[in-house]
């Protein structure tokens, strides 16, 4: 296939911070007296951008409702809540090598850029991706917008490219971008929901996607 490009998804692909991203929406709800979603209902909306996120879980919210959503989370989500955030097996080990097999990494996130940057310096792996695009940057997944602008970026074409996530959210976006996908059977949404949008394969570890890279070459 000729793949020089893989693009990750973050939340649920990359690192296990569904737990936290729930308990920071709830907590951030309560704030702005709005009702609190489900563990199921915030698990469905991970991978979006928050603006999309929020009329998902509450309807239409006025400006300031938004504005004061988007605080309190954040003030949860980087200030208060110790719910931990590890990274999924193999993958800081396995990101490693497939740079140092010469495949190009980027990140395509429902993060903001703020967010992304401080996960990047507390996790030491900023430099192993040389591009990124953000919810709040560029379209929300699943619009198709942040994969091309990632490719236009990074001068590889849709068929030298690979997307990889954990939600529907993920694979609907490179559908509609012409880019091939895999699956992550590990994150937000089960695999019956990621089969709908025709990946390559549904990854049980992350070992596995080099196996699959390995097979395509």
């Amino acid at each position: 296939m000729g793949l020089k490009l893989i693009i990750f998804d973050w939340d649920g692909t990359l690192i296990d911070s569904a737990d936290r991203i729930i308990s920071c929406m709830q907590k951030a709800s309560v704030d702005v007296a709005l009702p609190v979603p489900s563990p199921d209902a915030v698990r469905n909306i991970i991978g979006l951008g928050l603006p999309e996120v929020f009329e998902q879980l509450f309807g239409r919210l006025s400006v300031a409702q938004q504005e004061q959503m988007r605080e309190r989370y954040g003030y949860y989500y980087i200030e208060q809540d110790d719910t931990p955030t590890e990274f999924f097996p193999g993958v800081r080990d396995g990101l490693e090598r497939l740079r140092r097999c010469g495949y190009r990494l980027a990140v395509a996130t429902g993060k903001s850029r703020m967010g992304l940057d401080r996960v990047f310096a507390e996790t030491g792996l900023g430099l192993a991706f040389e591009h990124s695009r953000c919810a709040d940057e560029t379209r929300s997944k699943p619009h198709p917008l942040m994969l091309e602008q990632l490719l236009e970026e990074s001068g590889c074409r849709v068929d030298e490219a690979v997307m990889v996530g954990d939600t529907e959210y993920d694979l609907a976006m490179a559908v509609t971008a012409g880019m091939v996908s895999i699956g992550v059977s590990y994150g937000a949404h089960q695999p019956q929901r990621l089969l709908k949008h025709s990946p390559q394969c549904i990854i049980d570890h992350f070992s596995e996607l080099e196996q699959w890279l390995e097979a395509c070459s």
